[in-house]
């Protein structure tokens, strides 16, 4: 074997090696997604078309600084990308991770959501806009009157006496509780917690990442 043999020979080899290794990293990364059994939405507030193919599930705390910025650099995009064009719907699940803050959010989410079901997503963009933007986890803001304030601005509507009882009474303990369980259930660590059609987004302020599995569900759907 000549010398020019030899070299394109090993340019070969070499290019044969690279892919290899693109197609093994790639197919780890997709492996570490986690995977995750089925979330019944059932009831759950959702944003989007019903029969929309790919299912978006977001796990988050209203009293979570990290949750606030989600809604505000990625939600927009991805409403905007897949939700708004019916290719996915999204679902929100309460978490409790800030105690007795968080409850009272979600005892008030839910309240509106029962009275009035059209107002819930701009109830839900109000409590964070709400969120101080310089807080700690331990900076008390979520308060039945402040809770009351921002409904009377975004869900004019509803009964407030109920409303007010809902969130003093923990009338809609019920309500959270299932999220709660399902909580428990997926094992949520850390808030937002962001589920693509079973998978578990590891990096969800990583839109690509997002779009991505997005992507391939609905691909998975045409096939």
């Amino acid at each position: 074997m000549n010398n020019k043999k030899i070299v394109l020979f090993t340019v070969v080899i070499f290019a044969i090696i690279v892919a290899l290794v693109l197609v093994l990293n790639n197919k780890e990364k997709d492996e570490s997604q986690e995977k995750v059994s089925f979330i019944n939405i059932e009831n759950q507030p959702t944003l989007g078309d019903e029969n929309a193919p790919v299912s978006i599930v977001e796990f988050g705390d209203y009293k979570c600084p990290s949750c606030k910025a989600w809604g505000e650099s990625v939600f927009p995009k991805l409403k905007e990308d897949y939700i708004d064009t019916g290719k996915a719907k999204l679902t929100y699940i309460n978490v409790l991770f800030h105690g007795e803050e968080s409850l009272l959010a979600a005892l008030a989410s839910e309240s509106v959501y029962k009275q009035d079901p059209d107002s819930f997503w701009a109830f839900h963009k109000g409590i964070f806009d709400a969120q101080p933007s310089n807080q700690t986890h331990d900076d008390e803001w979520v308060t039945t009157d402040n809770l009351v304030e921002i409904a009377k601005a975004y869900a004019p509507d509803i009964d407030f006496d109920q409303f007010k009882k809902d969130i003093d009474e923990e009338g809609m303990r019920d309500e959270v509780k299932i999220d709660e369980d399902l909580v428990k259930e997926k094992d949520i660590k850390f808030t937002p917690s962001i589920i693509i059609n079973g998978v578990m987004i590891e990096k969800p302020f990583d839109y690509e990442a997002i779009k991505a599995q997005i992507e391939k569900g609905l691909d998975n759907k045409n096939e």
